[in-house]
């Protein structure tokens, strides 16, 4: 999102005028309907525009907002950010020292979204939200939040894919729907906690790659990888989760720029999500107007830029494209009076909905402060997000380590993230109350003595030396090393370079417990998991501010590890197998694309879903009590079903989606701890079978649930739930469509336990997908 031309607005904001909230009591606007809480919201926001004059209305629609003086309406900055605790942006303003000079930072979503338990990003989003209030209550930050990422994590080298739960779109549609409950206060409530967007919208996934710059990008994506793969998501923020903002991305998608598009815009969002509440508006990422002319050339003036964009249905612009050229678009006659309107009622309807123009008595959280920012149970709860996504990947036995008895063991901390710390929050961070590294974790752990060996470098830089010396003293080695991409910045590899392969095989050489962080994104470990003398791996992602007490708990057994890969950890000679610029999901073997994620690519050095634990646990389909649902795998009868008695029986009072419609009952999986030691245990349930077009996907996650403690000896069920939508495929026009076929249900990864079923009857279309106007 961030752009060097967007260094003036930054300027604007800081310079913006500070009243908080709108005077409804004695102000210019007391006797304006948009005051009166009694009306709805159309009518309120209908008052406002109402009061407005055009050139007033243009200067409202850009992301640092002047507000109109001459009314009390307040200036506005729309654009603040909270991907994983309030950050650093235009609209937040952290104070030197002392109250809100700090909040709470969680771990990366791709580490939250390996923990696979929505439950907990639900209460992250509502510790966000809080904290967000309490700043907005202080006047330094406002209402409205770009958060969150949620494009579809396929290309490793993705410089933002970090931002991200990871690469499937099942997982993705979980995660973001427990995310938005909790940032905007639950599924459409009276009074919105804040207002979160959904982003961005759509295919974008291409930072800078060989000279192809996200601004120029034209992202060519069939119907069909569109409909089942990259819009995924956003149905759910859209249709199902409520999302009141999106946010439109750089790239064109197949020649139109996303922002200036109505097919994305109206003829998927609006009309066929019926994504039309009086609140929901669409922003611009930051500049990307600028992008639709000066890079992607769409349009010769400026003017008609903006007027398409505003045509298509783009509310808001992140910049100042809007306030400049939209005058004098309108004098062109480029787009009419009721757009205007309608882009201005949107945004200030938001404002309404969040409760902008409402007395503090009558708004649940204008009473939140700094008492309520970074509190002892948003610490825990940050330690646990980091300690659940930690996913062992290695481990002959080492781990969790064992203390000698009576005498501190020596521990040498080697690599680049060994006393890593704001490293560990990744991008789109605030300011931490406080930051914890592996190396101060581990100084702070009894029985533990914590030497540092430094970050390692190059052997001519006598790096080398130091980390030898610091092995050689040590009874365990550990390094801490990684790959950390950013905004703008795509990974040209995605494998250990050989001059840390040769440094982490020579300290594993001198026959001390060796064990391998893989800090930041993934990396193909493939060196390390074939080292005999390397003893243990463990991906930790970007933990945040309490990663380094997180990891300790890992090693040394207080706490189990339970997380599984949110993406595929690829071979390195991936990146030479497939441009990132080719947005096809399917292996192809005329362009020699192997297929993108764990769904069509079957050659990964660690699979999607992978996780070891510290104990062994095995799996079972369980009896159910329903008739319809035969789960007993070692049964000879296999359960059938007729597809038109599935959707006849869909209640659509209860489901008007069809994909939402329950199928059967709940699967139920056992799950039994057969080890020695307490451990969570992710559930993941997977798809496969030949039915519906070629190719087939390999499988397709529809269900997992987190179980909690199983102790030893213990069995504890997890109860899923599948819908129609969890047994669709997609055609090549996009459409939703139930097959006949053979289904199989698969358990873990790798797979412990299946249960087959067969679908009998004609193939139902289930939702029909808007074919593109062009």
């Amino acid at each position: 999102m961030v752009r060097a031309s967007i260094t003036a607005q930054v300027l604007l904001a800081g310079a913006a005028s500070a009243a908080l909230f709108p005077d409804c009591q004695n102000g210019p606007l007391s006797n304006n309907t948009v005051c009166d809480t009694t009306a709805s919201v159309t009518a309120r926001a209908e008052a406002l525009v109402a009061a407005l004059t055009n050139e007033e209305k243009f200067n409202l629609t850009g992301s640092t907002s002047p507000g109109v003086p001459r009314l009390g309406l307040p200036s506005y900055i729309w654009w603040n950010e909270a991907l994983h605790g309030v950050a650093e942006s235009p609209g937040v303003s952290f104070a030197e020292e002392g109250d809100y000079s700090y909040a709470t930072s969680f771990p990366q979503p791709i580490l939250m979204g390996a923990a696979f338990d929505d439950a907990l990003i639900n209460a992250v989003a509502t510790v966000i939200s809080t904290e967000a209030r309490a700043f907005n209550n202080a006047n330094r930050s406002s209402l409205d939040y770009w958060t969150p990422n949620i494009n579809p994590y396929k290309d490793p080298r993705w410089g933002r894919g970090q931002e991200t739960p990871g690469e499937d779109p099942y997982h993705l549609k979980s995660y973001v729907a427990a995310l938005i409950d909790g940032l905007q206060g639950g599924k459409n409530p009276d009074i919105l906690k804040v207002v979160a967007t959904c982003k961005h919208f759509v295919a974008y996934d291409e930072e800078s790659w060989h000279g192809v710059l996200r601004y120029e990008f034209d992202a060519q994506v069939t119907t069909q990888d569109l409909s089942e793969y990259y819009m995924q998501p956003f149905q759910t923020c859209a249709r199902d989760a409520g999302v009141v903002s999106i946010m439109c991305s750089y790239n064109a998608l197949n020649g139109v720029p996303t922002c200036l598009d109505p097919y994305i815009l109206q003829d998927v969002l609006r009309d066929h999500w019926n994504w039309t509440a009086p609140e929901n508006y669409v922003t611009t990422d930051c500049d990307s107007f600028e992008s639709a002319y000066g890079y992607q050339h769409y349009a010769d003036t400026r003017e008609q830029i903006v007027a398409d964009g505003l045509n298509a249905g783009t509310e808001l612009n992140c910049g100042t494209y809007y306030p400049s050229h939209l005058p004098a678009a309108f004098s062109q006659g480029l787009f009419n009076q009721s757009q205007i309107d309608r882009a201005v009622m949107k945004i200030y309807s938001a404002l309404i909905r969040l409760g902008y123009f409402d007395p503090a008595s009558a708004t649940p959280y204008r009473s939140l402060g700094f008492s309520d920012v970074a509190t002892p149970a948003a610490g825990a709860l940050a330690l646990k997000s980091a300690e659940e996504g930690i996913v062992l990947l290695k481990n002959d036995g080492t781990l969790p380590l064992q203390m000698a008895s009576g005498q501190n063991t020596t521990i040498a901390f080697i690599g680049g993230w060994a006393n890593a710390t704001t490293q560990m929050q990744g991008n789109y961070a605030g300011v931490a109350p406080y930051l914890v590294s592996p190396l101060q974790a581990a100084q702070r752990t009894a029985g533990i003595n914590a030497i540092y060996g430094g970050t390692g470098g190059d052997p001519t830089t006598d790096g080398w030396d130091e980390a030898y010396g610091a092995a050689e003293q040590a009874d365990i080695v550990i390094y801490a090393d990684g790959s950390a991409p950013a905004e703008s910045n795509d990974r040209e590899r995605i494998d250990w370079t050989g001059s840390k392969i040769d440094l982490v095989s020579w300290l594993a050489s001198i026959g001390k417990p060796t064990i391998v962080l893989n800090m930041g994104d993934q990396l193909d470990n493939a060196p390390f998991l074939a080292n005999p003398n390397i003893s243990a791996i463990l991906w930790a992602g970007y933990p945040g501010q309490d990663g380094g007490t997180a990891l300790m708990n890992i090693l040394t057994g207080t706490t189990a590890p339970a997380g599984r890969l949110p993406v595929t950890q690829y071979p390195g000679n991936y990146v030479y197998e497939v441009p990132m610029t080719d947005m096809n999901l399917r292996p192809n073997d005329t362009t020699g694309n192997p297929g993108r994620t764990y769904k069509w690519y079957d050659n990964a050095t660690i699979p999607f879903g992978y996780g070891m634990h510290y104990t062994n646990f095995t799996a079972n389909f369980a009896a159910s009590s329903n008739s319809n649902t035969n789960t007993n795998t070692n049964s000879s009868t296999q359960q059938s079903y007729d597809i038109s008695s599935l959707i006849s029986s869909c209640d659509n009072a209860t489901h008007p989606y069809l994909d939402l419609c329950p199928f059967a009952t709940p699967i139920r999986v056992n799950i039994s701890n057969t080890g020695t030691n307490p451990s969570d245990y992710v559930t993941l349930l997977f798809i496969a079978g030949d039915h519906g077009p070629q190719p087939y996907p390999l499988k397709q996650l529809v269900a997992y649930q987190r179980l909690f403690n199983v102790t030893a000896g213990q069995s504890q069920t997890a109860n899923l739930n599948l819908t129609l939508g969890s047994l669709a495929r997609y055609d090549e026009m996009g459409n939703q469509v139930l097959y006949p076929g053979d289904y199989s249900l698969l358990v873990d990864v790798p797979t412990q336990a299946t249960y087959n079923f067969t679908l009998t009857g004609s193939e139902t279309v289930m939702d029909y997908w808007p074919q593109p106007r062009n």
